[in-house]
């Protein structure tokens, strides 16, 4: 790559892991960044000099990367403490050019390289083709699934009713169109799904929508057959990807939205170069998208519900099982996805199982495999993060398990986990609070002894569409988003004690009114959604307060009723130990 980069006149090259949709999920042929690094994880970014090269990675990832980086190749940067424009500050030189591929980066990011190569006296310098894609000469070929329909019976609302809400908006504000280049953004609009990526029903696309409700598709024609048009409707014009760039070109001296944060530098250079007008604004289904409606979030109680009894089963076999020592993490995760096909109704997980027994539970975004397999021993834990795309809603569920007898350090890492976890679905807030104004309610109890955790609290779900999804979240991390009702996010605190253990307990939550009397404005709250015992072996009873007691205890009696008749009878007696009062 560096012998490429020199013929080509470039000092290095960025590569995100991204595609050009910006998306967390991406196809095989975006795996540029595991091509060059080794590094799988789902965020990240490596920067390649002539002379040096560094990896950065946030929190969940300061493990992994280690073990999958050559490190006397790559340096590793944690990406928040130790951002990408310091060290190209350091790095670069002045007069020298610093590749990138302005497909694979937003407009707000490659303005911030921009900004870091000209402190230098350097030049951040778009090409025309990826390198690495000249260089990966078994580069998988692009997904090639067709586009589905997703009914209004589980979307709740037409396309066509959205589309002339969002359309209205935009006429308000004088624009005449909207760039759309989130996959999900655009399956929420026209009310379809994909097979694109891995994990998450993502049809990769770009769209149009314009003031009159109309919306250009750009997608290849294979993907979409007689009955998906039809269900998008005379509307809904399919132009092939090619046209894309000649369809913003086509804006010149008009009044197009498209957001910096998600969308790519290179719409944003068709579009100035055209002469267009561009309001820089946040794209405009993400907001309506991330509120479900009433039957989105009757949607997601069913599928909590279903997913729960999975889940319970998987917990009551674990708990028959994992004394023998034959369970590892690798037969874990295959076997609670096997629970979770049986139903008939599972269309994928939502994601890759987090399958972590001792000190691979402290990895917070492990992926297990042949190599790092673990057994479950006794005097461990072992940790579970896992969840399932239904059509009516997508879960995802942490639960943190002692094998055999725990420690006291365990309970005690564990109870104050649970404490946080509680203080979060207990939490009531006025309208208009964001996720960063309560995610210090989830470590409090950690911090009062000296611990944390280094990742968000909670992301935003989508409706059988990502399990990560924007513009909501609650972490420490500023966001300007309130939250609203009808918003479904995880509560997720944890501890990780590194080589040892980690601990994490995740529901997803809905925001929700809440009647208070005597309230003198809106408030809020959180409904949990998910179903599945909590192992009452972790909890220090004496570290909880009598309230904390009581919402466990209504917690399990609620699973308790709910999930026992949805299982067989061994599952059921089991449960009714599991969720038995404090």
């Amino acid at each position: 790559m560096r012998a490429l980069l020199a013929r080509d006149g470039l000092q290095g090259f960025v590569v995100p892991r991204a595609d050009e949709h910006q998306g967390e999920y991406v196809p095989p042929p975006a795996e540029r960044l595991a091509w060059l690094t080794g590094f799988t994880g789902s965020a990240g970014l490596a920067i390649v000099l002539a002379q040096k090269a560094a990896i950065f990675v946030d929190g969940r990832y300061t493990l992994q990367v280690g073990g999958q980086i050559d490190p006397a190749v790559f340096e590793v940067r944690h990406i928040a403490d130790q951002p990408a424009s310091a060290w190209l500050r350091d790095s670069l030189s002045g007069g020298g050019r610093l590749g990138y591929d302005p497909w694979l980066h937003t407009a707000d990011g490659a303005a911030r390289l921009r900004a870091a190569c000209e402190a230098v006296g350097a030049e951040l310098a778009p090409v025309a083709e990826n390198p690495i894609d000249r260089l990966w000469e078994d580069r998988p070929p692009r997904p090639d699934a067709p586009f589905e329909r997703h009914p209004p019976e589980l979307a709740g609302e037409t396309s066509a009713d959205k589309r002339a809400a969002l359309a209205k908006t935009l006429a308000e504000r004088g624009v005449e169109a909207a760039v759309l280049t989130l996959p999900d953004s655009i399956a929420w609009l026209l009310n379809i799904r994909g097979r694109d990526v891995p994990r998450t029903p993502f049809p990769l696309s770009f769209a149009i929508l314009r003031d009159d409700g109309g919306v250009n598709l750009f997608a290849p024609a294979g993907k979409i057959d007689a009955a998906l048009a039809d269900h998008l409707g005379g509307d809904v014009a399919v132009e092939p990807p090619d046209a894309f760039e000649a369809a913003l070109a086509g804006f010149a001296g008009r009044k197009v939205l498209a957001d910096p944060a998600t969308a790519a530098d290179r719409i944003f250079r068709v579009l100035d170069e055209a002469g267009a007008h561009i309001e820089r604004a946040a794209d405009p289904c993400q907001l309506p998208k991330a509120c479900k409606n009433a039957v989105e979030l009757e949607g997601a109680r069913n599928a909590h519900r279903r997913d729960g009894a999975v889940l319970t089963r998987f917990l009551a076999w674990l708990a028959r099982e994992s004394p023998g020592g034959t369970v590892d993490e690798l037969s874990a995760a295959d076997r609670l996805e096997g629970f979770r096909r049986e139903s008939n109704l599972l269309r994928d997980l939502s994601f890759d199982t987090i399958s972590g027994a001792g000190p691979n539970g402290a990895i917070v975004h492990y992926r297990v495999t042949p190599e790092t397999n673990r057994r479950l021993e006794a005097g461990s834990l072992y940790l579970v993060d896992s969840g399932g795309q239904y059509a009516d809603g997508t879960t995802d569920v942490t639960r943190t398990i002692a094998i055999g007898a725990p420690t006291a350090g365990m309970r005690r890492h564990f109870t104050l986990v649970l404490k946080g976890h509680i203080a979060l679905a207990t939490a009531r807030f006025p309208a208009g609070t964001t996720g960063s104004q309560i995610d210090a309610l989830a470590r409090m109890a950690l911090w009062a002894e000296g611990l944390d955790y280094d990742h968000g609290t909670g992301h935003g779900v989508g409706s059988y569409l990502s399990v990560h999804e924007g513009p909501q979240r609650i972490s420490k991390l500023p966001n300007s988003v309130a939250l609203r009702p009808g918003m479904i996010v995880s509560n997720e605190p944890g501890y990780y004690r590194t080589g040892h253990y980690g601990i994490r307990i995740e529901n997803l939550v809905a925001v929700r009114e809440v009647d208070m009397d005597g309230a003198e404005r809106s408030m809020l709250g959180f409904e949990t959604l998910t179903l599945a015992p909590i192992d009452r072996a972790l909890i220090d009873r004496a570290l909880l307060t009598a309230d904390e007691t009581g919402w466990v205890d209504a917690y399990h009696a609620r699973v308790r009723e709910t999930i026992g008749p949805l299982v067989d009878p061994d599952t059921a007696a089991w449960l009714d130990g599991a969720t038995r009062p404090l």
